[in-house]
């Protein structure tokens, strides 16, 4: 479901399962880590990741997972944490473009990225309060620090999710354009970039994004939302919210 092209010296990374939203179970976390492996082995001057469809990455696909059994550790310590770490690690300038649904992973994916633009359809925040879950791959570290403590539990507790123009005013992420104009938006960024001072603008990145990790406290945050998703596997709401979303009903929550 990854798509790799490589031309005038900017790699595209396409999320290419539009079926199922773009949602990434194992398998395709791998893939998604060996593309970004070999535009860095290529050494291309920028990179774009997107997803086809209607939707970014609408997070975790949990469509075959049996929550009794699920390994929530292994997935998310495991595949997320490293492939966001190389993401947010990969020496040239990144630019996403996202559509519709932005969560979980899919939000992870955001924030590993250096420049994000969004459709002002876009649909960000944590749908987890359905899943009897809690926010990951990040989320936490980034809405505390850009939108603070009362904002941050209104999403989490209500659910509700932001608009791509929403989210931009809240300094979540860089621009906000029309749907049918946001690829073209971003290849023209990244090509711009390909063909700037690739030295000067991997020396400002990684002064970036040493700030950003230490403010953020981003990857300890990460280790702490892991533990805290592992836990709550063992509760019965967590059970009852993965086979609600399963069966496609209402999940009836017990509050234990």
């Amino acid at each position: 479901m990854i798509d790799l092209t490589i031309a005038d010296g900017v790699a595209q990374i396409v999320l290419n399962a539009p079926e199922k939203l773009n949602a990434l179970d194992a398998a395709a976390l791998g893939e998604l880590s060996d593309a970004y492996e070999q535009a860095e082995a290529a050494q291309v001057r920028a990179l774009v990741l997107r997803g086809e469809g209607r939707a970014f990455c609408a997070g975790r696909d949990i469509s075959g997972v049996d929550p009794r059994t699920d390994d929530v550790s292994g997935y998310l310590d495991g595949l997320v944490t490293p492939l966001l770490q190389r993401m947010s690690a990969f020496p040239a300038p990144t630019f996403a473009a996202a559509q519709g649904a932005c969560l979980g992973v899919g939000l992870g994916l955001l924030i590993a990225t250096d420049v994000v633009y969004v459709a002002d359809s876009a649909k960000i925040g944590s749908p987890f309060a359905a899943l009897g879950a809690t926010l990951d791959s990040g989320g936490h570290a980034l809405f505390f620090e850009r939108l603070g403590a009362h904002k941050t539990l209104d999403l989490i507790f209500t659910g509700r999710l932001m608009s791509g123009t929403e989210a931009v005013q809240s300094g979540l992420f860089s621009r906000v354009f029309p749907a049918d104009e946001l690829t073209d938006a971003v290849l023209g960024a990244a090509t711009t970039a390909a063909s700037g001072a690739t030295e000067a603008f991997r020396a400002s990145k990684e002064l970036v994004r040493t700030l950003r990790d230490d403010r953020l406290g981003l990857w300890d945050s990460m280790t702490e939302e892991n533990a805290a998703q592992a836990a709550l596997c063992d509760t019965d709401d967590y059970r009852e919210g993965f086979a609600a979303f399963q069966q496609k009903r209402k999940p009836t929550f017990a509050g234990r």
